[in-house]
């Protein structure tokens, strides 16, 4: 069998129509643990941050890839504990979900550290969705 490619057009496409169903200002949830089965069901863990990321969260996708645009950052994490994986969510239902580990750690987004103290300073340090198919 082969596998299914894509042209760098239809890859750009397809990744920046999921910005637009998640729609602007989505909020993303630092969570302990691993993630649920699927984003439809029950989040798990414990929140540790929460942010509302920017109106234009993601850079328009270019040559298959689509970048985190301007800053995520909780100034104020919500709780202590270690981060597993993240949700990005628009209202109650969840878009997107991944592990989370520091930076360098390879992880589907990266955060400054992974180990939050209650009212530190969150930030997210990369994000990128990358389109398969290639």
């Amino acid at each position: 069998l082969m596998a299914y490619q894509f042209s760098t057009a239809a890859r750009n496409a397809w990744l920046d129509a999921i910005e637009t169903t998640v729609g602007v200002s989505p909020t993303l949830e630092i969570r302990t643990g691993a993630a649920p089965a699927n984003c439809a069901a029950a989040a798990t863990g414990t929140v540790l941050a929460t942010m509302t990321l920017p109106s234009d969260w993601m850079a328009a996708a270019a040559s298959g890839s689509k970048a985190l645009s301007g800053t995520w950052q909780d100034a104020s994490a919500d709780a202590a504990g270690t981060a597993g994986h993240f949700r990005i969510n628009a209202g109650a239902t969840c878009h997107i979900q991944g592990t989370v580990t520091a930076t360098g750690g390879g992880g589907d987004m990266t955060l400054d550290s992974v180990s939050i103290a209650a009212s530190q300073q969150v930030t997210i340090t990369a994000f990128t969705l990358t389109a398969g198919g290639a």
